[in-house]
């Protein structure tokens, strides 16, 4: 299937140039676009944890090249903006840490960058702004969840936990009642070589999760090989809507066939309506029950060959 990229194309060109990114001083700040994103990234750390490791910069940034951060880091440190020095509490990570300078800096470019959003917003009428603010809503986080990566992790990994912590939360929330972990992180179902679990994450954070495991096969103790079963999907309440639940669908779906499964199965409830649009847009077909889970009511199979 051909992509027509020329409208995307056009935008970048068009934008970066009116937002100031070529300019060889950021929006007149004496920094290259590059020193003045990597400082404003390490003031929003600032302000949340109160300091940022390179890694996390990194990971923020779409993982950029060590060697680029290092010498963006290098420079900033030359300019007084910022110090490194080795985490108190991991001595092989560095953490970041803005100077005073590097505060009076950041705040001046986000005055500036302010400025700036006003320049291209104030000759629109009130209709064009709202109009434009939607657009680029959609425009953006549509292109974070194209540019997401889903990734396998143990679900012992905090950052696993953390996705499990969101899950259950909010299906406590739905369902009107508090639900437990059942052991998540202690499921041996949920790792190699019985099944896996993914996480797709953004700026570091986890953004959607979902696991695909094999089907205990009823009473006996054994597996039943032919058959996995897809458990615990979640997808952040402000990304519904970018596809991002129907792409990790798609990749659970592809890791049970890498499993050897011809078939899936999975229940949920009557109250996560959007989820079970989501299964019968996918293919899925409503079979019996088929567990003894009593928060399920509604269950699904899916043939993948």
């Amino acid at each position: 299937m051909s992509v027509d990229t020329s409208v995307m194309r056009a935008f970048n060109r068009s934008y970066v140039r009116r937002v100031g990114a070529l300019e060889e001083s950021f929006l007149g700040s004496g920094l290259p676009y590059g020193h003045a994103r990597l400082l404003h990234e390490i003031s929003l750390g600032a302000q949340v944890d109160g300091a940022i490791t390179v890694q996390e910069l990194r990971i923020r940034l779409g993982d950029l090249d060590s060697g680029y951060v290092s010498r963006i880091l290098r420079a900033l440190e030359n300019n007084g903006y910022v110090t490194v020095r080795p985490d108190p509490s991991d001595g092989r990570r560095r953490q970041v840490d803005l100077t005073d300078a590097g505060q009076s800096a950041a705040e001046d470019l986000d005055k500036r960058s302010e400025e700036r959003a006003h320049q291209l917003l104030d000759p629109l009428t009130q209709r064009q702004r709202d109009r434009l603010n939607e657009a680029l809503a959609t425009a953006d986080i549509l292109v974070r969840a194209a540019t997401i990566t889903i990734e396998r992790v143990d679900p012992r990994d905090p950052v696993a936990q953390e996705a499990m912590g969101h899950y259950f939360a909010e299906i406590g929330d739905r369902f009107g009642f508090t639900v437990g972990d059942e052991g998540f992180g202690d499921d041996p179902s949920l790792r190699p070589p019985h099944g896996a679990f993914f996480v797709a994450a953004s700026d570091g954070a986890p953004v959607a999760s979902g696991a695909v495991r094999e089907f205990p096969s009823t009473g006996s103790g054994h597996r039943d090989e032919r058959t996995g079963e897809i458990k615990r999907m979640w997808v952040d309440p402000s990304w519904r809507g970018a596809g991002l639940g129907s792409r990790l669908l798609r990749h659970l779906e592809a890791e049970a066939l890498r499993l050897g499964h011809q078939v899936v199965r999975l229940d949920t409830r009557d109250v996560l309506s959007e989820a079970i649009s989501m299964y019968e847009r996918a293919g899925y077909e409503r079979i019996d029950r088929y567990n003894d889970n009593p928060h399920a009511t509604h269950f699904f199979r899916k043939s993948l060959s």
